[in-house]
């Protein structure tokens, strides 16, 4: 490739212009989008964090009462 003739450069600029020009009109929408994905992947992420920490915290609340030195209770 020749990179200095003046062409070349004319035709490369005007190509990545008239592509940059295409997808203008098209770039909003899924920008948008992609963020919509984004805030509702980090609610279901944090959904789930939450689920999980409460049955850890239910789960290990039942062992910890059974074997507690302070419930005086032993296994």
């Amino acid at each position: 490739m020749d990179q200095t003739n003046p062409a070349k450069l004319v035709t490369t600029g005007a190509g990545i212009a008239g592509g940059a020009a295409l997808i203008a009109p098209v770039a909003p929408p899924i920008l948008h989008g992609l963020a919509g994905i984004a805030v509702v992947g980090l609610g279901v992420v944090a959904a789930g964090t939450l689920v999980k920490k409460a049955t850890d915290a239910l789960q290990g609340s039942g062992k910890s009462v059974k074997s507690s030195p302070l419930s005086g209770k032993t296994r």
